[in-house]
């Protein structure tokens, strides 16, 4: 079987990132500032928490972009804020021939947006669905929708640019892990979650456009809708350890995969990196054993399912059913298929709870 799955970043290159970001927080917040836990309230003249607006500054100009905002809801909230600021319900979306998140299929419904499909791994595929329907946004997801997916995200982008298409990139399980996300590349609008950054649960970021991040605040006028200052600075210091944590994790992935397709567990059929939606281990078995794998783990010490998929919560190992997204493309991945994500251990320990699952079939 073969994936694509999105290019870590390298050690170095995570270093470099987390340094940017501290660099950045400096300029943003001299002497003492930083060690403040962050003001309650909508602050006269900016309708909002003083630490949330510094905190938003600090984000814009680390992703280079002219605005950010931090919305509740986590990467479901922004979604759904960006999309509302680039389109009105009813309204016709470009979308990635492939199922869509579930969460973001809710968002389309709620919308009644027209969704208008293309192979964005085919380009000319894409510029004809432009050409003939002439959406009014696209939406592309950073990760992977499907276990075939293989397209490149500024390339896709500079498409939709090509013909001054407003677009939005779902760069959750992207963010921090690759050099570039959405807005980098020339999107209209970026947005992740600061949950699976080991932030607090409930906070999303939109970052690009400032009219379109201004049009997310308009909709966050009363005091309820905004994220509190001391819930600003628990995502901006989360964030600072999120490039090396998944570097981290990105090397106990590599060496996972060598290590089972070159190993005598005899289960295991094949192992490899997908991005699914965060960057996994997928292990296939020669036969449909997936359901009596996982619960085996579970007794083992493997989580049994995610909370934040990657957020500070997520220690042990996970080992889970594959993705609804790539369920839905292919349904007998199932029974014959398992995701693992390292979370915060060693691939010592990832092998153990997978050898002694299977020997216990």
């Amino acid at each position: 079987m073969k994936t694509w799955p999105l290019q870590s970043l390298t050690m170095e290159q995570a270093q470099r990132k987390q340094f940017q970001l501290v660099d950045t927080i400096c300029r943003h917040f001299p002497g003492s500032d930083f060690l403040s836990a962050g003001d309650l309230g909508l602050v006269p003249g900016l309708n909002q928490p003083q630490m949330t607006q510094r905190v938003e500054s600090v984000l814009a100009d680390f992703f280079g972009a002219p605005a950010a905002a931090l919305v509740q809801g986590a990467g479901t909230g922004a979604i759904r804020s960006g999309l509302a600021a680039l389109l009105k319900s009813g309204g016709s979306l470009l979308i990635h021939d492939a199922p869509l998140y579930p969460t973001t299929a809710v968002i389309a419904e709620q919308m009644g947006l027209q969704l208008i499909r293309a192979d964005f791994n085919q380009l000319e595929d894409v510029k004809r669905a432009i050409e003939e329907h002439r959406p009014q946004a696209a939406l592309i997801q950073h990760t992977r929708q499907s276990i075939n997916d293989s397209y490149h995200l500024q390339e896709v982008i500079a498409c939709f640019n090509h013909y001054d298409l407003p677009s939005l990139t779902d760069d959750n399980y992207a963010v921090m892990k690759v050099e570039s996300m959405g807005c980098e590349c020339g999107a209209t609008l970026s947005t992740f979650s600061c949950f699976k950054l080991f932030g607090p649960p409930g906070v999303g970021v939109v970052v690009g456009a400032e009219k379109a991040v201004n049009a997310v605040r308009q909709s966050m006028y009363s005091g309820g809708s905004q994220i509190q200052g001391f819930q600003a600075m628990e995502a901006l210091r989360g964030l600072v350890f999120a490039p090396v944590m998944h570097a981290v994790q990105a090397q106990v992935n590599d060496s996972l995969v060598e290590q089972l397709n070159t190993s005598s567990i005899a289960q295991v059929k094949q192992a490899f990196i997908a991005n699914a939606q965060s960057k996994v281990l997928l292990v296939e078995f020669h036969q449909p054993i997936a359901e009596k794998v996982l619960a085996k783990a579970q007794q083992l010490g493997a989580l049994p399912y995610p909370v934040g998929a990657e957020s500070k919560y997520e220690i042990p190992p996970l080992f889970y059913r594959v993705s609804g997204t790539f369920r839905e493309s292919d349904p007998t991945l199932e029974q014959r298929m398992i995701r693992i994500n390292p979370n915060r251990s060693g691939a010592e320990t990832v092998l153990r709870i997978l050898r002694e699952s299977c020997e216990g079939i």
